[in-house]
């Protein structure tokens, strides 16, 4: 699933459109046989075992179509899907992200699969309420059908919450507000331990010298804040757009927005969350499993490499977000489809790859893996079950879908030039160079990207 969302690697992304319209593929179809090899890309390892089952299973149903499956990391995999691009190489199938799709459909480097779904009767109703629209295009196209789905929780270390004599209950009922961080910050406070054992909330604690963070901070969240901040944002009455999808004005010159973000980077003064700079070149999970930070912000997507690094130190646990000004918590919501690269030779093998992906047979296949919430509702209750079995309790996940409290994945266009402007203006804030209010002067330059 989604993880953060930089931008695009700087290559030459004005020859996209031409390097679509090549015809060049890396899947390759033999003259005999009417044989393909269909390329699939995904960034997730710990999904890929799901998908080489479903590969598997495919490929037995389809003997003349070879699925070769490719895992790359997040960074890795963008830098090398846009050089594909640009060479004429890429994947015949691969992963995509609501925060890059529209930039593929304005390149018109991948499919429409609208005629597909229609010849083949697919049913787009049989996934989560909302999940499929997000995949229609500004053009009225589609460009995928819904795998999966991610929403954002606490994830702590029941250890540290137990020796502070917090409850379960406690984290479950927590709330923030900007003025004084509700009983939210209260129990980061409690949590953030000095080199002395002094808590945060006691006379005498050293914010200089802190052993364990109360909440540890990833990154600053760049302009989308999917697992950093966006919850603070949207619970204070904030929305990222004039409209979701496909708006063309930002908000980031909201005074809710500058509100929550003030109130976040106040946690980095106070010393309950480290300073960004501590944070580089670290992993957040690898801090909550070390105990350099007692809780922290993250996606579903993560619940496997967390739950699978307990140890005699580290008990990882599961609370929901913490309630906002408006009187409820909300979370963002997000799904990945896999996209056909409009260069493939082998198109109709490409869609039955698609297909399939989408369908409750493989669906149901990554919910027994339980790593991820899939697409369609009957699937997410195997994984329910799945992650039961494996002692997780998901709920802290499922909670906002059930009570109809998500908000969108913001997509709009320009979302790589986006996170040229938003990345620097929030590293310079939650990095204490700059004040809230200079992300003012970052919307300017966003809302200037739409005229």
């Amino acid at each position: 699933m989604i993880k953060k969302v930089p931008a695009v690697a700087g290559v030459a992304l004005l020859s996209l459109t031409l390097a679509a319209c090549g015809g060049g593929t890396s899947g390759d179809t033999a003259s005999a046989g009417g044989k393909a090899t269909i390329s699939y890309w995904l960034w997730d390892a710990n999904q890929q075992p799901a998908y080489q089952q479903c590969a598997a299973d495919f490929q037995k149903a389809n003997p003349n179509i070879s699925i070769k499956i490719t895992q790359l990391g997040w960074d890795d995999y963008w830098t090398k899907l846009t050089t594909g691009f640009v060479s004429g190489s890429a994947p015949d199938v691969f992963t995509d992200h609501l925060a890059k799709y529209p930039e593929f459909v304005t390149k018109r480097t991948i499919l429409p699969i609208d005629d597909f779904v229609k010849n083949d009767k697919v049913d787009t109703g049989i996934y989560a309420e909302g999940l499929a629209d997000l995949w229609v295009g500004a053009d009225g196209k589609r460009y995928g059908l819904p795998k999966d789905w991610d929403t954002i929780a606490v994830f702590y270390n029941k250890k540290l919450t137990e020796k502070a004599g917090i409850t379960d209950a406690q984290l479950k009922e927590m709330a923030w507000n900007p003025a004084d961080g509700g009983t939210y910050e209260k129990i980061i406070a409690k949590l953030t331990v000095d080199k002395n054992g002094k808590r945060g909330d006691e006379p005498g604690f050293d914010k200089s010298k802190v052993e364990t963070y109360g909440l540890w901070l990833e990154s600053s969240g760049n302009g989308v804040g999917q697992t950093q901040w966006s919850m603070y944002a949207v619970s204070n009455g904030w929305k990222f757009t004039d409209k979701n999808p496909w708006g063309s004005h930002y908000n980031y010159d909201d005074p809710k927005f500058q509100e929550a973000i003030t109130w976040w980077k106040s946690l980095i003064d106070k010393g309950y969350m480290p300073p960004l700079k501590a944070t580089e070149g670290v992993a957040w999970n690898d801090m909550l499993s070390a105990g350099k930070g007692a809780m922290a912000t993250n996606g579903s997507w993560m619940i496997g490499s967390v739950f699978g690094s307990k140890s005699d130190k580290f008990e990882p646990a599961l609370a929901p977000l913490p309630a906002g000004p408006t009187g409820t918590r909300t979370s963002m919501f997000n799904g990945l489809a896999d996209s056909i690269y409009a260069g493939t030779k082998n198109k109709d093998a490409a869609w039955a790859w698609v297909k399939y992906l989408a369908s409750p047979a493989c669906q149901n296949v990554v919910g027994e893996h339980a790593v991820v919430f899939p697409a369609i509702p009957a699937a997410v209750e195997v994984a329910q079950k799945k992650f039961g079995e494996k002692g997780v309790d998901a709920e802290a996940f499922t909670v906002n879908v059930t009570d109809k409290t998500t908000f969108l994945f913001p997509i709009t266009d320009h979302a790589a030039q986006i996170e040229s402007v938003m990345k620097p203006a929030m590293d310079a804030v939650i990095g204490g160079t700059a004040p809230a209010s200079s992300l003012s002067k970052a919307n300017e330059q966003v809302n200037a990207l739409f005229q």
